[in-house]
């Protein structure tokens, strides 16, 4: 009984192995027709993509052998320097690393080019766990999140610094493992508004997004005060004192801004509030008023970020996302002809190797980034069902295995893998269909790239060696 316990062959989830396997191997085949042509002479020629993929998945059988072999504790023990040892790769890559596809985020060594964006996922999710592990820890407390954010956004920023951002956006998806771990619903509340705030600022005027957030503390202070009289004699303070300042400025300086006006009447209105909220002894009323404060500081800063620190290029693609723009043979040729190849597929398809969109590379990146539409166009509605269907599978298995973790380590890491499968799943489907902006993260297991697949396969495979020894308690 000793002996079956220790032979991780035995306790492994095959189940979970057999979707990795299916996976891969259908991922291989859609890459194998999104590069083929009639004109070839060889079955497996390994100068094109679908040949060196085979090597990338042959390697991965390697990986796979070496995170079945390794101790379980050993990644819990060694976590943070398997963090350090990832993060300084990323350094690395900023000073001698080579631009692709303009992103510099490679390591070019001989034949072999790795991007170590891709196996900073699983080395964040490590240290992720391991901290979360800690005996003792209190996620509530504001010191667990700020330590929480250092680790998640580290890697995120020196990835930002190789202008990949859409890499640099998956370690966001991180913070539904610490809310699992229980982190409080006011950071996630907060961190979905700044996204909310984000679009709206890019949308609308900066004044019209100032009325809205104020409009909003109204409501939440309402809510959480439950004082009928106070809320409304704070709405009709802010509102008498706009319209003063608004008609003062009509008259003296017909040119000063909205923005000034509204900002200026929300001040002398603070204090008021500040009063009110003291002598009620109203402590909720002190978060409400920074959150308001924040937040319209955060909606100036957007127009700064979106036109500072993002390119051109991503610019145009949100624009034309957000139907800011309509730039069809610019920024939203790829989707348009992405969108063109997964309708023109069909209830059934066209069949295997029958693409059109994909022969005559209409679609650009279609073995990488936008290897979904492969599959819409040659396979159909059902086939990108079945596909997305196994995805879905993959995911409601990883939460099911993480959930039967005796160790919060390995809980910790196994929604982490579920979370960043997921995010890679829904951004990149969303891409290609029109529904999330082109930010360039690859399908797990089917797009091109031995970098991605290496750190999807140590991600999972990490998770799967934890699992097979699931009864020991891993810190």
């Amino acid at each position: 009984m000793s002996a079956r316990r220790n032979n991780i062959w035995v306790n492994l989830d095959w189940f979970t192995i057999g979707l990795y396997f299916l996976l891969v191997f259908l991922g291989w085949i859609n890459i194998y027709s999104a590069v083929y042509s009639e004109d070839q002479v060889q079955t497996f020629d390994f100068s094109l993509r679908y040949g060196r993929q085979l090597i990338w998945i042959a390697a991965s059988l390697i990986i796979i052998l070496i995170a079945m072999v390794v101790d379980s504790k050993f990644y819990s023990s060694f976590a943070f320097v398997i963090y350090g040892i990832v993060m300084f790769l990323l350094l690395a890559v900023l000073l001698v690393g080579t631009e692709i596809n303009g992103a510099r985020s490679w390591l070019v060594l001989g034949p072999i080019r790795l991007q170590p964006s891709e196996f900073a996922k699983f080395a964040s999710a490590l240290a992720l766990a391991k901290y979360l592990s800690t005996y003792g820890l209190k996620p509530e407390k504001f010191k667990t999140f700020l330590i929480f954010c250092a680790i998640v956004f580290f890697p995120s920023i020196l990835i930002l610094l190789q202008n990949d951002t859409g890499s640099a956006l998956v370690f966001a998806v991180l913070f539904l493992v610490y809310y699992r771990e229980g982190m409080p619903s006011v950071y996630l509340i907060i961190g979905l508004l700044a996204v909310v705030l984000f679009v709206l600022s890019l949308l609308y005027q900066n004044y019209i997004i100032i009325i809205l957030i104020e409009l909003v503390a109204l409501l939440v202070f309402y809510l959480l005060i439950r004082k009928k009289k106070e809320t409304l004699v704070a709405a009709l303070v802010l509102f008498f004192v706009s319209f003063v300042l608004w008609y003062l400025g009509a008259i003296f300086k017909p040119s000063i801004s909205k923005n000034i006006i509204l900002i200026t009447a929300l001040i002398i209105t603070s204090v008021w509030y500040l009063v009110k909220i003291y002598k009620h002894k109203l402590r909720e009323g002190y978060f409400i008023l920074f959150v308001l404060f924040m937040s319209i500081a955060y909606t100036f800063s957007v127009n700064y970020v979106f036109g500072n620190v993002l390119d051109d290029y991503q610019q145009r693609r949100i624009k034309v996302l957000l139907g800011m723009e309509s730039d069809p043979y610019g920024a939203g040729y790829n989707v348009n002809q992405s969108m063109i190849a997964i309708g023109s597929g069909g209830a059934v398809g066209k069949g295997y190797l029958q693409g059109t969109q994909t022969k005559f590379k209409f679609v650009p990146e279609q073995s990488t980034d936008f290897i979904f539409c492969t599959v819409g166009e040659e396979w159909g509605f059902m086939g990108t069902t079945l596909i997305l269907a196994l995805f879905l599978v993959l995911l409601l298995r990883l939460i099911f295995l993480a959930e039967r973790q005796k160790s919060v380590f390995s809980r910790a890491f196994g929604y982490s893998v579920a979370c960043i499968i997921f995010f890679h799943v829904a951004v990149n489907v969303g891409m290609t269909i029109g529904l999330a902006p082109v930010i360039g993260i690859p399908l797990p297991f089917f797009s091109y790239g031995g970098s991605s697949l290496w750190g999807f396969t140590f991600l999972l495979f990490i998770f799967l060696k934890l699992d097979s020894n699931r009864t020991q308690l891993i810190n």
